[in-house]
């Protein structure tokens, strides 16, 4: 199956954005293990970054599958550019604690280091620009549910002395309305994360579906619940006044294990 993001230490190693495992609880779970991400968005040459999707598939993605059936990660993924930012590129693993997703990240990437050298400098030149970020899940679908093909995340930039609010609201307000959206020819998958590392983006919020097509109607239809309903929803307005600034990117998620 095609899927998502990775990261940069002593040399380089791929990561990214989407979803971790909850603090809160939604209406569809009653408690979660801890799950946090490491995500490396990458600026790429968009005349050569195809072959980072190749060093990827052929190199990168065999010493991660050992990774997740090793159990040193839960999961990880090889993300591309659809519609957005800068960021052309992202490779993301998981892990249960914020040591367990740091030490991976090391070991994963002496490991392409030491095995595969000239594929790893031939990555850093096609995408020599990066961000690094380490999510934790606060919210969202049950931990193992499947993703969708394609995935819509907002990187949201919060007022820093309301983000726990923020969180309470996706909890008790905005996470319904993503839950009512999930389900056969709807979304795929939901989360909401909070920053542990990295630059100015403080929330991510991410969706998936089986489609293009799908993720933007059942977006436009969550939209329009949470602002445009008969009945103003005032949890969803004071939600938009914490994280308000924010930068949408759509991604087809090329790789993803498991």
């Amino acid at each position: 199956m095609v899927r998502r993001l990775c990261c940069h230490a002593a040399f380089l190693v791929l990561v990214v954005s989407v979803v971790v495992a909850p603090a809160v609880v939604t209406a569809q779970e009653e408690e979660a293990p801890e799950s946090y991400i490491y995500a490396t968005y990458f600026d790429c040459d968009a005349s050569q970054q195809w072959l980072a999707d190749m060093i990827v598939e052929n190199v990168t993605a065999e010493h991660y599958d050992a990774a997740v059936d090793a159990g040193t990660i839960g999961a990880w993924g090889w993300l591309v550019h659809h519609t957005g930012g800068k960021w052309r590129r992202g490779i993301y693993h998981t892990a249960p604690t914020l040591e367990a997703v740091l030490a991976a990240t090391v070991t994963i990437n002496e490991a392409i280091g030491d095995e595969s050298p000239q594929a790893a400098n031939a990555l850093i030149s096609v995408c020599p620009g990066h961000d690094d970020y380490v999510w934790r899940r606060i919210a969202g679908s049950p931990p193992g549910t499947d993703r969708g093909e394609v995935g819509f995340s907002v990187y949201y930039v919060c007022d820093s002395d309301k983000e726990e609010r923020a969180d309470e609201l996706v909890e008790q307000v905005v996470g319904p309305i993503f839950d009512r959206h999930l389900g056969e020819g709807k979304l795929t998958s939901w989360g909401w994360n909070e920053h542990i590392i990295g630059g100015e983006y403080r929330r991510l919020a991410t969706m998936t579906a089986a489609d293009e097509a799908t993720l933007m109607r059942e977006r436009s239809a969550i939209i329009d619940e949470m602002f445009y309903g008969e009945t103003p929803n005032e949890g969803a307005r004071e939600f938009g006044s914490i994280c308000g600034p924010h930068q949408d990117y759509i991604w087809g998620i090329e790789h993803e294990k498991p």
